[in-house]
C-alpha cells in the first residue's frame, strides 16, 4: 500500500462577517499518495486557497485532522508547523515572490542555507535544479531580467531545493500566456517527478490539469 503524504479528514474553515457564518471548507476528506501528483480544480471563490493554506499549514482556524507524512499537525504548536513547513513542503504561487536583489541562483541557494546546508552544496543543488528547468544561461540574472516564464521557473526550483515530500502550488502559470503556461507547467510537473515528490496543484485550467495523474473538484467547500 502507498504510503500517504496527505491525510485530511473532515477538515472545515469558516469565517464570519458581519454576523453571517461562511463555510468555506465544508467537510473536506483527501488524500495524497507518495509521488502523486493533483489537480486541485474550481471556479473562484471555490475554497482552493483556502484548501492549500490548510495543507500548508499557513494559517489557523480550521477543524479537523490533516496529516502530513504521517503526523497529526491539529495539536502541534506553531513551531512544529515551522518546522514541517521547512521539512517537508515547497511552495509555489502565481507570482514568484523572488527576492529582486538576488540572481536566480542566490534565490534556489537561499532556502537551503536556512535549512542548514552548505554554501558550496547548496549552490551545485540550485544549479542543477535550474539546468534542469532551461535556465544554464540565467543562472546569474537577478528576477527583473528574467521572463515572467524564467522568474516562475526560478520559483519552481526554489520550492524544490530542499526536496520536499510534497509541492503545493496555487495558480502557478495563472500569470502566463497560454503558450508559456503550458510549457512551465510541463517542465514543472516533470521535475517534480524527477525529484519523487507529491503535488497539489490548483487550477483553473482543465486542459492543464488533465497532464496530472488525478484531478479533484471543489465546489462551495465540498471536494468531490
Amino acid at each position: 500500500m502507498n504510503q500517504k503524504t496527505v491525510e485530511l479528514r473532515n477538515v472545515r474553515r469558516s469565517f464570519v462577517q458581519a454576523d453571517v457564518r461562511i463555510e468555506v471548507l465544508r467537510g473536506v476528506d483527501l488524500d495524497i499518495n507518495a509521488n502523486e501528483i493533483v489537480a486541485l480544480v474550481g471556479p473562484s471563490g471555490s475554497g482552493k486557497s483556502t484548501l492549500l493554506q490548510a495543507v500548508g499549514l499557513l494559517e489557523g482556524g480550521f477543524e479537523g485532522s490533516i496529516k502530513l507524512n504521517g503526523e497529526e499537525t491539529a495539536q502541534l504548536p506553531a513551531s512544529g508547523h515551522t518546522r514541517i513547513r521547512r521539512d517537508l513542503l515547497g511552495f509555489v504561487y502565481q507570482f514568484h515572490h523572488l527576492l529582486p536583489d538576488f540572481s536566480a541562483l542566490e534565490n534556489v541557494v537561499m532556502p537551503q542555507l536556512i535549512a542548514g546546508v552548505g554554501q558550496k552544496a547548496a549552490e551545485q543543488r540550485a544549479e542543477t535544479l535550474l539546468r534542469s528547468l532551461g535556465l544554464g544561461d540565467r543562472l546569474n540574472h537577478t528576477p527583473s531580467k528574467l521572463s515572467g516564464g524564467e522568474q516562475q521557473r526560478v520559483a519552481v526550483a526554489r520550492a524544490l531545493a530542499n526536496a520536499p515530500k510534497l509541492v503545493l502550488a496555487d495558480e502557478p502559470t495563472g500569470n502566463l500566456d497560454e503558450a508559456t503556461a503550458e510549457l512551465v507547467l510541463a517542465e514543472f510537473i516533470s521535475l517534480v517527478r524527477q525529484e519523487g515528490s507529491a503535488a497539489l496543484i490548483a487550477t483553473h485550467n482543465e486542459r492543464l490539469a488533465a497532464k496530472m495523474d488525478r484531478v479533484v473538484r471543489l465546489h462551495e467547500g465540498i471536494l468531490s
